[in-house]
């Protein structure tokens, strides 16, 4: 075990030479923060030197005048300093981490971390929970009993050096002043700023010491950012942050406008990932998993190209490898296996509803932003982060964007212990546009993002040995 790296927000003598107001007015009126008086600030507020008032009023003044990728740099590395910075070296394997900005259905991860443990890269993945119409990792493997998703950064090491992956919550150790940051913004209008949004991400992932990290940036109705433009220019700012504290950095830019998979729902999609490392499950799930596991090996140095990864991942799925180290991570965490060696057993819900068309056509778009609420109200999400959760809630989804429909078809299947989710029938039908003329459907993923280039996601794969 190493950490390096200021910890509990400390100062040098020399850089405590700032007033909180002349901040805040620099950056209200368009001007650049420098390193030292980003950290002053920062260190202070975490010292509770500056008020939450003060904190918020530079806050919205960075919402309204935006950062320079050098500021947003600095407010990371800042945030990142108030915590422990971990150093892997003491495993001596490569090290590779992924973040998702998030979506509904994207249960990525947890046949991810595994499935590239199973490779030899080390996974030291930090998650969050669920909010809003967002599912989270860490509320999808708490659907197993007793598996335990809130370790000690010690417990973190330990299991690291035994299995070589870990999905766990951010402790007090991992920048713990981003968590103060984000109570604030949202709570005052400025949670969808880009340099706030890429600072609190890249701060916990670069606490990790991982060498490399991938970044899945969703795009559509689903994700957290809906428009292209937008979504390409904080994957962009992600990288660059990331390769400038000195980490090998990709994005690729994934569609979330229809819910991935066929599943929505916290056992549902935890089934459907125990499905992926059986070789079974649906096309994108599984496609996205290769994907990305492909690029974690290549960023790491595991592999030299693309191909030679993607070839990687598809034997250790194949040859049950990466299930084998899915298992060895549930039990790591207290987990049972009983629902993992046997899924069907998992206890029923209450309730089953099929939702059925109305008419024959094909579908051209299903609303995920809706399919995300549906859930919460089914109980599977939170509304609030006090909400309790019916793990056994979700969708399941029999036609997705581009299938042929007919009048009568099962659309999909609602799940509850709740209430019996039938005043929900219409809701749901409407999230699904139905046409008359055959449908494409849309490109699972955009494009790829490199430190200063983006390019399509097809070109890179032709171009890939």
């Amino acid at each position: 075990m190493k950490e390096n790296g200021k910890t509990n927000g400390s100062l040098d003598e020399q850089e405590k030479i700032f007033s909180a107001v002349e901040l805040i007015m620099k950056k209200r009126d368009g001007h650049a923060l420098t390193r030292e008086e980003i950290r002053f600030f920062v260190f202070e507020f975490h010292q509770n030197k500056i008020p939450d008032y003060q904190m918020t009023a530079l806050l919205m003044a960075i919402y309204l005048k935006g950062m320079a990728r050098e500021e947003i740099f600095n407010l990371t590395m800042a945030f990142m300093d108030t915590g422990k910075v971990s150093d892997l070296s003491f495993l001596g394997m490569h090290t590779a981490d992924k973040h998702s900005t998030g979506g509904v259905g994207d249960k990525i991860s947890i046949p991810l971390a595994p499935l590239v443990a199973s490779c030899g890269v080390a996974v030291p993945m930090i998650s969050g929970r669920g909010l809003g119409h967002t599912g989270g990792t860490l509320d999808k493997l708490e659907s197993i009993p007793n598996l335990r998703t809130s370790l000690s950064t010690q417990e973190v090491y330990d299991q690291l050096s035994k299995i070589h992956v870990v999905i766990t919550g951010a402790n007090a150790d991992i920048a713990p002043v981003d968590k103060r940051v984000y109570s604030l913004r949202d709570v005052t209008g400025t949670t969808s700023s880009l340099p706030l949004i890429a600072s609190s991400i890249m701060s916990k992932k670069l606490s990790e010491g991982t060498d490399s990290l991938l970044l899945d940036v969703k795009a559509g109705k689903g994700a957290f950012l809906h428009d292209m433009e937008a979504t390409k220019k904080l994957a962009e700012t992600l990288v660059s942050a990331g390769k400038a504290a000195g980490r090998n950095a990709i994005a690729i830019i994934t569609n979330m406008d229809q819910p991935l998979g066929r599943t929505v729902g916290n056992w549902l999609e935890m089934r459907e990932s125990i499905d992926i490392l059986n070789g079974k499950g649906p096309k994108d799930v599984r496609e996205l998993v290769i994907v990305q596991c492909a690029l974690m090996l290549l960023l790491a140095g595991r592999v030299k190209t693309y191909q030679e990864g993607r070839a990687m991942a598809e034997l250790k799925i194949e040859n049950r490898e990466g299930f084998e180290k899915f298992k060895q991570m549930i039990a790591a965490q207290g987990g049972s296996l009983t629902y993992i060696d046997a899924p069907d057993s998992y206890p029923e819900p209450k309730h089953a509803l099929p939702v059925l068309s109305d008419r024959d056509g094909w579908i051209q778009s299903i609303d995920a932003f809706e399919v995300g609420l549906i859930n919460n109200k089914l109980g599977g999400g939170r509304e609030t982060l006090d909400s309790k959760i019916d793990f056994k809630a979700g969708l399941i989804f029999h036609l997705k964007v581009g299938d042929q429909v007919k009048t009568g078809d099962a659309l999909v299947t609602l799940f509850t212990d709740g209430t019996d989710p039938d005043y929900l029938t219409e809701r749901t039908q409407n999230v699904f546009t139905i046409v008359s003329e055959p449908v494409e459907p849309p490109p699972l993923i955009d494009s790829i993002i490199f430190d200063g280039s983006s390019i399509p996601w097809e070109e890179y794969v032709k171009t890939s040995p």
